[in-house]
């Protein structure tokens, strides 16, 4: 309040209230300026917790999306697992296993499949079968593989497809080897097999046996009686009906053949007894899976009896029998092979032609001549693709 009789006073009074207010005023405009600042920062702030908060949840919408694609991305990235059976007819399953096996037929089959792209373990499991040389196993072999629902099964002999037939009308049977299977009833025709069965068959419209009687004709010129290991044929057929080819070229060559039937391996002794009543001078062995497993039994028997003998594939000759005309079984194993591929990539069984062997390979062993005082002619070893010092 100003008094009156003090105008000195009233003045320095002014000079304080302006200043005071003069001072209000700067106060009010530090506040109002630390106001703006401090709602200058809440907004940073804010905005920093937001783009946190947004970076937080993108984050997780991508891990989310991540877990739920990557199964997808490994699933396409996944190739697919081939299940294929294998079934030999005697082998032990030790010899078909692993990247090479040691059985050369197996071997040759699952160099192809590598060769066609197919590696075991990653996208090829090989169901791996052995009936131990008894064929009443075949069905509940081909029971446990049609359980296991493969892909494939490899069969080995007309015999062993006709068990994998009755197992199943669906899985696709792919003959590694057999014998007539038109001829007994398994497939329409080798052109159309039609059905789930199709493959390989070592028969020849040409005659292969009368092949081989003639060469072996030729190697030992002075037979007359020469003895067939073979087993029973079919039972609407007799063993001039199984081997037309052979007894037309035995009457062009003066030679009678003696049959020597034999199913189990104990029946060679009984084999023994007929060929030697019958006075046998030489031996063929018919082309089979029976008779190639039991090679070294027959090859073992000839040498015994001192008689000459042709065999259906060399490697009775890489035992020590004489000669052999035939085609090559790895090979037909390896023919096998991409068949299995065609039809994993989706070929019906039915559709693929059964293939006949076109090449025919002629072996003779020096040493084993040598051993039977043979002296094979010069234009024989000419012909040969194969000579066994």
């Amino acid at each position: 309040m100003k008094c009156p009789r003090c105008p000195h006073e009233n003045e320095a009074r002014d000079e304080q209230t302006g200043s005071s207010d003069s001072q209000m005023d700067l106060d009010d405009a530090d506040t109002k300026h630390l106001r703006w600042r401090g709602a200058t920062a809440s907004r940073d702030a804010l905005s920093r917790r937001a783009k946190m908060k947004f970076s937080l949840y993108g984050a997780s919408i991508a891990l989310a999306l991540s877990l739920v694609t990557a199964p997808l991305a490994t699933e396409a990235q996944s190739p697919k697992l081939h299940r294929v059976a294998v079934v030999a007819t005697s082998s032990p399953v030790s010899e078909l296993a692993g990247p090479d096996p040691s059985n050369p037929n197996i071997r040759a089959f699952v160099r192809e499949l590598r060769a066609l792209g197919y590696v075991q373990g990653q996208n090829l499991v090989l169901e791996l079968r052995s009936a131990e040389g008894k064929r009443d196993r075949y069905p509940a072999i081909m029971a446990e593989l049609v359980a296991l629902r493969v892909d494939a099964i490899v069969t080995v002999g007309t015999e062993m497809a006709w068990a994998a037939k009755r197992a199943s009308n669906i899985i696709p049977i792919v003959m590694a080897t057999s014998g007539d299977p038109v001829g007994e009833g398994l497939v329409t025709s080798l052109a159309r097999p039609g059905g789930n069965v199709t493959g390989l068959t070592v028969a020849v419209d040409w005659g292969i046996e009368g092949k081989q009687l003639e060469l072996l004709t030729d190697a030992a010129p002075k037979i007359s009686r020469v003895a067939v290991i073979h087993r029973p044929p079919p039972s609407a057929r007799s063993f001039a009906d199984e081997f037309k080819e052979m007894h037309a070229a035995a009457r062009t060559r003066n030679v009678t053949l003696i049959s020597a039937v034999v199913d189990r391996p104990e029946q060679f002794a009984e084999a023994l007894v007929t060929m030697t009543r019958e006075r046998a001078d030489a031996l063929i062995a018919s082309a089979g899976p029976f008779n190639f497993v039991h090679r070294r039994i027959i090859v073992d028997l000839a040498a015994k009896n001192r008689l000459p003998a042709v065999y259906p594939y060399k490697e009775f000759v890489e035992v020590g029998g004489l000669m052999s005309y035939g085609t090559s079984v790895p090979d037909l194993f390896r023919r096998a092979a991409t068949y299995v591929h065609k039809i994993l990539k989706g070929a019906k069984p039915g559709d693929l032609p059964i293939e006949q062997p076109t090449t025919f390979d002629l072996v003779i062993n020096i040493k084993t001549a040598e051993a039977l005082d043979l002296t094979i002619p010069p234009s024989l070893l000419l012909r040969a693709d194969q000579v066994i010092e």
